[in-house]
């Protein structure tokens, strides 16, 4: 089996954006071939985002029922679900780390996860935290 990455909102947003084709077409491939092959990692964060983003922010919103669609196809990867440990890990990242709350919660979750990989670009390319490496797959 594959090691296990994790996908922040961006990745799934691209997928579903055809303002940007090359990226739409690189995010949909890591989402299909880490469902396929058993290895995609979200978090319910990242699923309710995804929503959020893909209804009302981007250039072309997807109607709220192919959204919908969208997410129960999502659902299929492991999703890590947020509690009050997850929170708390979330401040202790943001406190020692310097990211905000939310991107606490997203490094929270895949390190709980114990992913290898986390796909994002919200953050520095090659960037490790406890192990964890950023990897932003557009570049």
């Amino acid at each position: 089996m594959a090691d296990s990455y994790f996908l922040d909102t961006n990745i799934l947003v691209y997928a579903h954006d055809s303002a940007s084709p090359s990226k739409q077409t690189r995010a949909q491939s890591l989402i299909s071939k880490g469902l396929a092959d058993d290895c995609l990692v979200l978090s319910a964060q990242v699923l309710a985002e995804f929503f959020v983003v893909t209804t009302q922010k981007i250039k072309t919103p997807l109607p709220a029922t192919k959204a919908r669609e969208e997410l129960d196809i999502l659902r299929l990867a492991r999703v890590v679900e947020i509690d009050a440990d997850l929170v708390l890990a979330a401040i202790d990242e943001r406190i020692k780390h310097r990211v905000s709350f939310w991107d606490g919660l997203i490094l929270s979750a895949a390190h709980r996860a114990e992913c290898k990989t986390l796909y994002s670009e919200d953050f520095s390319h090659h960037q490790t935290f406890r192990g964890l490496k950023i990897v932003n797959p557009f570049l």
